[in-house]
């Protein structure tokens, strides 16, 4: 009876260690992303975001092995989240103008419950550190590419060549991309200007629809 006493001791002891360093994690990735809201990802350092954490520097090195690490994460986990709420959306068997509506109301969202994140995108994307520009196209061309697959299963769709669907996939990234840093950069208290940002995405989307539904290859393409 003891020896099991102490077994399961023991296992609470690990999950609690588990849990703690779960928590150190994630307090290190949010301390990065408030930090990143008033500067650049380049500027920042390792001791500031311990600090920041309130851990010490060397408790940075069980998570990451290094900053440009930290910031990989970051990315990854803004764009993975994105993309599971997108990929339900599409999966709803709906018209292609409710897809588009759903889709944008989705994205708007988790622009909101995730802003620092994309903050941090929308700076890194343009005028980041190499390895973050790379990463965060890495993450467009993948989200592009599942949605050219998805697009194949749609009636009309299936016959298009797999280069035509990665083009018409690329115009509605783009646009999503796009809007997605308008709501970022606009003023926090302004309705109306996010109202009018939506409105322009949901037309452009439209748009595309559009010339999807006209599009006819031409010979020898």
């Amino acid at each position: 009876m003891p020896d099991s006493v102490n077994i399961e001791t023991l296992s609470v002891r690990r999950l609690t260690r588990a849990e703690q360093k779960e928590r150190t994690r994630v307090a290190l990735l949010d301390a990065a992303l408030r930090l990143l809201e008033q500067k650049s990802f380049s500027s920042l350092g390792l001791r500031e975001v311990a600090r920041e954490a309130g851990v010490v520097p060397t408790a940075f090195y069980r998570h990451f092995d290094s900053m440009e690490e930290l910031g990989l994460v970051l990315i990854d986990d803004s764009f993975r989240t994105l993309r599971q709420m997108i990929r339900a959306a599409r999966a709803e068997p709906q018209r292609p103008e409710h897809v588009i509506r759903r889709s944008v109301e989705i994205l708007v969202t988790h622009i909101h419950e995730h802003r620092l994140h994309f903050r941090f995108i929308a700076r890194e994307r343009s005028s980041g550190v190499p390895v973050m520009r790379q990463a965060i196209r890495t993450e467009i061309r993948l989200f592009s590419s599942e949605l050219a697959t998805d697009l194949a299963r749609f009636p009309y769709l299936d016959r298009w060549p797999t280069e035509d669907l990665a083009v018409v996939a690329s115009l509605i990234v783009s646009t999503m991309v796009s809007t997605a840093e308008a709501i970022v950069d606009r003023p926090t208290d302004s309705r109306e200007a996010e109202a009018e940002i939506v409105h322009h995405a949901e037309k452009q989307l439209l748009l595309i629809a559009l010339g999807v539904s006209a599009w006819r290859r031409p010979r020898g393409h």
